[in-house]
C-alpha cells in the first residue's frame, strides 16, 4: 500500500525532495530529480499513488511522472557515464542532486534521499534514509528520476541492440553481462566500473 495518506496532506510540508537513479548501473547516466510541490495543493490522488519507484510497475511510474510534471515543480540533472569515470560515482552524484536542486531557484528545505549531503548547495539541507518512504517529494523524484532515466534507456538500446538495455536498464544483469563479454562495452558503459573494465581487458 503507497505510504501517503491524502487526509494527511497537511501534515506534509512543502519541501524539495531530491532523489537518484542509476548510481548502481553499469551504463547510463545516473539521473537526479528535484522535485517541489505543497501537499495540499496537488490532487489527493496522485498524492496518495506516490511511492518507492521501483515499488511501481513501469508503466505506473510513467503516468504519475508525467502527472507530476504539470502540476509539481521539477529540475532534472544528469551525469554522464564519461564524467562519472573521470571524477567517480558518488562525487558526480552529489554534483548532480546540487545542480538539480539549484535548478529549481526555490528557497525552500532540501530533503535528499539517503546519508550523502551535496557539497556546494547554498540551501538548507537535510538527508533522509529511505525518504521515499516518509517524504512525498522524495517519493515523486524518485519516480520522476527512474521514468526519465529508463526512457532514455530504451531509446539508447535501440542504437545499440544486444544489451537488453530496455528490460536492465544498464544494471548487471546476466543477459547484460553476458553481451559485455561478447560485444564488448560501448561509449555509454562505465569503464571505471570492475565488470565493463574487466570485460574490455577480456577482448
Amino acid at each position: 500500500m503507497p505510504p501517503f495518506d491524502p487526509d494527511r496532506a497537511r501534515d506534509y510540508p512543502a519541501v524539495i525532495g531530491v532523489d537518484e537513479v542509476g548510481r548502481g548501473a553499469l551504463c547510463g547516466p545516473v539521473v537526479v530529480a528535484a522535485v517541489w510541490f505543497d501537499p495540499v495543493a496537488i490532487p489527493a490522488s496522485l498524492l496518495g499513488a506516490l511511492d518507492d519507484s521501483k515499488r511501481l510497475a513501469a508503466a505506473r511510474r510513467d503516468q504519475l511522472a508525467d502527472a507530476l510534471l504539470q502540476v509539481a515543480r521539477v529540475r532534472i540533472a544528469a551525469t554522464s557515464a564519461a564524467r562519472i569515470d573521470r571524477r567517480g560515482i558518488r562525487t558526480m552524484t552529489l554534483d548532480a542532486m546540487r545542480r538539480a536542486a539549484h535548478g529549481l531557484a526555490i528557497d525552500a528545505l532540501v530533503l535528499v534521499d539517503g546519508i550523502d549531503r551535496p557539497p556546494g548547495l547554498d540551501l538548507t539541507c537535510e538527508t533522509r534514509v529511505k525518504g521515499d518512504a516518509t517524504v512525498p517529494q522524495i517519493a515523486a523524484a524518485s519516480i520522476v528520476a527512474k521514468s526519465c532515466r529508463d526512457r532514455l534507456l530504451v531509446r539508447l538500446a535501440r542504437r545499440h541492440p544486444g544489451y537488453a538495455w530496455e528490460r536492465n536498464a544498464g544494471y548487471g544483469t546476466a543477459e547484460h553481462l553476458a553481451a559485455l563479454a561478447t560485444l564488448g562495452p560501448t561509449r555509454h558503459h562505465r569503464q571505471s566500473f570492475a565488470p565493463v573494465s574487466q570485460a574490455a581487458l577480456a577482448l
